[in-house]
C-alpha cells in the first residue's frame, strides 16, 4: 500500500498491508504536502517502526535522475544505509549503479516506469541482480502467467488499483511541457493535466471554440478511469503473482485505510469479489476499468465527464480517544446531532448514531463543522471499540458511484 506520509503507514499496516512503499521528497514520483512527511531525518523511526510491526518499508528513489539528482543522493546514501529499508524501487541505471554499489544487501525491486513488458526484460534485472519486477500496467493476464511461467526465479509484483495514467507506465512529459517545465511529471511534481478539461480550436476561426464531446465543460480526452483488480486476485494468485499494489500516496487516510481492508479481507477469503467491488465504490474514484488485464482496452476505460475522482461515501471522522461510550473525533465532513453513519476499523463495520455533541469549550452543539476536534456520544453495537484507535467514520450507503 501507498504511505504518503507516516500516518498513512500506519493505517495502512493497521487495515492489513504487508507492505508499505514510501518516498523522500527529492527522489520520489509524488511530492506529498501534508501530514508527518517522509524525510531523512525520520525515515529510519518510519521503517524501524515499519520493522517492529513485522511489516516491510520499501524506498522509492524512482525518478528519472539528472547529475544534480545523482550527486544529490550521493550525499544521502548513508541516511538511506542507516534506515535500512527492506527494499528500494527504482527505475534509472544511474540510481540502480549507486544503490547496488553502494547498499548491496538491500533488495532492489524494478519500478513499473521502466515498462516491463517482456520475459526478456525480466530476465534481464534478475540477471542484474533485482530480487522483484514491477510489471508495466499494459500486460494481460493471459501476458502476466506466461511472464512468471518463463521466469520463476524472480518475484513479480502487479498494480491492482487506483489511478492510471496517459502514459506507457507512468512515463509522461505532458505536464512538463504544459507547464513550461515548471512541474515536472517524473520528478514528483505532475500537474496531471490528462485531467484537464479540454476544446478544440480550428487554427483559421480564432476564438472559436468547439465541444469535443457535447459537454459544456469540454471533454477529459485524456483520463483514464481508475483501475480495479479486486475480482481477479484469485486469478492473479493462481498465475503466481507475488505481490499486490496500489497506487495512492497522494490520497486519503481514509483512501488508503478502505482499500486496503477490501483487499485484505478478499486475499483472505473473507470477502467475496461482488461484495468487495461494491465496498471500493465508497472510496474516490474516476469509474473502474480494468484496463489492459482482460486484453481488450477500449474507450469505455476513460472517464470522458470526470476529472476528480467521486467517492461513494463521504469521509466524517478521525477516531482519536474514548470516555466509555463517548469519542474524541476529529471532523473531516461535518456531522449533524442525530446523524447515522457507517463505522469502520480493520475487523469490523457497523452503523452508528450520534446521541450529543460536546465542543472544545465544553458545550453541546447540534453541528460539527471540518476540522472541528469534537467528544461524540454514540449509539452503537460494541464490537468495534476493541479497534476503536483505528476508527474511521463515513456516510452510509452508496452515492455518486460509478460503474465499471
Amino acid at each position: 500500500m501507498p504511505a504518503g506520509n507516516i500516518e498513512k503507514m500506519k493505517y495502512a499496516f493497521a487495515y492489513g498491508a504487508d507492505a508499505c512503499y514510501l518516498g523522500l521528497v527529492d527522489y520520489s514520483l509524488r511530492t506529498m504536502r501534508k501530514g508527518e512527511l517522509i524525510t531523512r531525518e525520520n525515515l529510519k523511526s518510519a521503517i524501524d517502526e515499519a520493522r517492529a510491526l513485522n511489516k516491510k518499508a520499501y524506498l522509492t528513489l524512482n525518478i528519472f535522475a539528472y547529475d544534480e539528482d545523482i550527486k544529490s543522493l550521493e550525499e544521502t546514501l548513508d541516511i538511506i544505509k542507516d534506515a535500512n529499508p527492506h527494499a528500494i524501487i527504482l527505475s534509472d541505471f544511474g540510481v540502480y549503479n549507486l544503490v547496488k554499489h553502494n547498499l548491496p544487501s538491500v533488495d532492489i525491486h524494478i519500478s513499473t516506469q521502466t515498462n516491463i513488458l517482456n520475459t526478456e526484460a525480466v530476465k534481464f534485472w534478475r540477471d542484474m541482480g533485482a530480487s522483484r519486477v514491477i510489471l508495466a500496467r499494459e500486460l494481460s493476464l493471459k501476458q502476466i502467467e506466461a511472464i512468471k511461467k518463463a521466469v520463476p526465479d524472480i518475484e513479480v509484483e502487479i498494480f491492482v488499483h487506483g489511478s492510471q495514467c496517459m502514459s506507457y507506465s507512468g512515463r509522461c512529459l505532458l505536464s512538463d511541457y504544459m507547464t513550461k517545465g515548471e512541474r515536472k511529471a517524473n520528478h514528483g511534481g505532475c500537474a496531471q493535466p490528462c485531467r484537464w478539461s479540454y476544446k478544440l480550436l480550428e487554427e483559421t476561426r480564432p476564438g472559436e471554440y468547439y465541444e469535443i464531446v457535447q459537454d459544456e465543460r469540454g471533454s477529459h480526452i485524456l483520463s483514464p478511469k481508475d483501475l480495479c483488480l479486486v475480482r481477479y486476485i484469485k486469478d492473479l494468485t493462481n498465475a503466481g503473482v507475488d505481490s499486490f499494489k496500489v497506487e495512492g500516496r497522494t490520497k486519503s487516510l481514509y483512501y488508503v485505510s478502505a482499500v486496503t481492508k477490501v483487499y485484505r479481507a478478499v486475499m483472505d477469503g473473507k470477502a467475496d469479489s461482488k461484495e468487495a467491488f461494491e465496498e471500493l465504490k465508497k472510496v474516490g474514484n474516476r469509474g473502474f476499468t480494468e484496463g489492459f488485464f482482460m486484453g481488450n482496452n477500449d474507450s469505455s476505460s476513460y472517464s470522458y465527464e470526470i476529472s476528480k475522482g467521486l467517492a461513494g461515501a463521504d469521509f466524517l471522522c478521525i477516531f482519536l480517544d474514548k470516555n466509555e461510550n463517548r469519542f474524541k473525533v476529529v471532523i473531516k465532513n461535518k456531522m449533524l446531532l442525530n446523524d447515522e453513519f457507517e463505522i469502520i476499523t480493520p475487523d469490523f463495520k457497523t452503523s452508528a448514531k450520534v446521541v450529543s455533541i460536546t465542543n472544545d469549550k465544553g458545550g453541546k452543539t447540534d453541528v460539527a463543522n471540518t476540522n472541528d476536534e469534537v467528544w461524540m456520544e454514540l449509539a452503537c453495537d460494541t464490537g468495534w471499540q476493541s479497534q476503536w484507535q483505528w476508527a474511521l467514520g463515513r456516510t452510509m450507503g452508496i452515492k455518486n458511484a460509478s460503474e465499471t
